[in-house]
């Protein structure tokens, strides 16, 4: 087993160091699972990753398709976060906003960034977000409330797709989790990380 300390001990320090070696590996494998995951559903479209894209449907079609909206927070983010409508009907293609309000109770700033998904999972190819609250991290300071866009529409190749060409409802759904680093303390951050050099 590797052994990060070296030379392997013997007896007891020998368990010792092992553990602490299936700590460090399970602790570097659970650090990069979340920008890997998440890497992997916006190129796959799993798990209802969407697209980004800069503008809106040269297309708009006559048929209309019901988004719903869902809200959730992390076990330890104190917000109220909720969408301001639970449903609206847009026509394929075209551009729709919708609104989610966040709410900090607590007598502290509070940073949070909003992780999303799409189901049913073969919609999230067709949703294309133009902008988004969850494109950057938000602060809330105590009490204060707050009204967040998303601004997005359903690609109409939708229609012509083998399994999306039955879905007829889609729902959009936000997870705000905390962030106890603000974001300029964050940029910093990244800016002193080392970079691998090609």
């Amino acid at each position: 087993m590797f052994n990060p300390f070296g030379k392997i001990p013997e007896g007891p320090n020998r368990t010792a160091a092992q553990a602490v070696s299936v700590v460090v590996l399970m602790g570097g494998l659970a650090w990069a699972s979340v920008p890997f995951y998440d890497w992997f559903c916006r190129v796959t479209g799993f798990g209802g990753a969407t697209n980004v894209v800069a503008g809106g449907s040269d297309t708009i079609l006559d048929e209309t398709i019901t988004i719903r909206f869902d809200s959730a927070v992390a076990r330890d983010m104190p917000w109220d976060f909720k969408p301001i409508q639970r449903e609206m009907d847009v026509r394929i293609g075209e551009t729709a906003l919708a609104f989610y309000e966040a709410t900090n109770p607590t007598d502290e700033p509070i940073w949070g960034a909003a992780s999303y998904n799409v189901a049913p999972y073969e919609a999230g190819a067709f949703f294309d977000k133009i902008d988004c609250f969850c494109f950057e991290q938000q602060v809330l300071q105590p009490g204060e409330t707050i009204s967040m866009p998303v601004t997005f529409f359903v690609d109409p190749a939708i229609v012509d797709d083998r399994e999306g060409q039955y879905v007829h409802t889609i729902t959009l759904g936000y997870t705000f989790h905390r962030n106890d680093t603000p974001p300029d303390q964050q940029a910093a951050l990244d800016l002193n990380q080392p970079t691998e050099l090609n």
